[in-house]
């Protein structure tokens, strides 16, 4: 495993991950694990190694934007925005509202892309997918003229997430799985 990757999943299991306690997810499941990512890509370090990591996975793929659901892609995409622009190869940050703004133009999306934009759709925590199968809805229905190329999960609990983006015709991209997470070794 690449340098930077070693290092941001020791931050994961040393800052994000906890393990033994029943914890309720966003899915309303409970669960015995539970991974806090935020305070990882919330972090100075932590978001430079994300961003790196995620700029290496989209290197060889020609995209516009990258974002998703709010809260858990904040983060990441402001990341990812910032360290992409001081490469030379900037990336637009978007983020997917969980319901629409109700003043102003009313958006369900914030971010400018340009028309024909190729996207990217991010989570920081997979489930079972239903934060991303959202955000992609979202993005189809308000950004028409896009094209989603890519969905990418920062940590993928490998709860049904994959079978159910891959009926929808996405393919699932994660850096991190709950194995690696409870893996002894880095």
């Amino acid at each position: 495993m690449e340098e930077n990757k070693l290092r941001l999943l020791e931050l994961i299991k040393r800052d994000a991950y906890e393990e033994g306690k029943q914890t309720k997810l966003s899915s309303g499941e409970m669960s015995d694990f539970y991974i806090d990512a935020k305070m990882v890509t919330l972090n100075p370090e932590g978001a430079y190694l994300t961003a790196k990591i995620l700029l290496d996975i989209l290197k060889d793929d020609d995209v516009d934007g990258i974002g998703g659901l709010t809260m858990g892609a904040d983060p990441i995409v402001g990341a990812m925005a910032a360290i992409s622009y001081a490469d030379g190869h900037p990336i637009s940050a978007f983020i997917v509202r969980k319901t629409a703004k109700e003043h102003g133009k009313k958006k369900w999306i914030e971010g400018q892309l340009p028309k024909n934009a190729r996207v990217v759709v991010i989570d920081d925590v997979t489930t079972t997918g239903t934060s991303l199968l959202q955000a992609i809805n979202t993005v189809k229905e308000e950004m028409p003229d896009c094209e989603i190329i890519k969905v990418i999960s920062l940590v993928d609990r490998l709860e049904g997430a994959q079978d159910i983006l891959k009926k929808e015709g996405y393919e699932l991209t994660s850096v991190f799985n709950r194995e690696d997470l409870r893996s002894e070794k880095l």
